[in-house]
């Protein structure tokens, strides 16, 4: 995975598919992201 900070958002793909489709977040949506990451929200049982 690759992570970009563009102007005012985040541009996240998948770095074995470098012209595959890219993942645009603003800062709130970027943020909310970290946060459920950070609390596990998103981890495999």
């Amino acid at each position: 995975m690759e992570v970009a900070q563009a102007t005012e958002a985040w541009a996240v793909r998948d770095s074995k598919d470098a012209t595959g489709p890219v993942l645009t977040l603003t800062r709130d949506e970027w943020t909310a992201l970290l946060d459920t990451i950070k609390t596990g929200t998103h981890d495999l049982p």
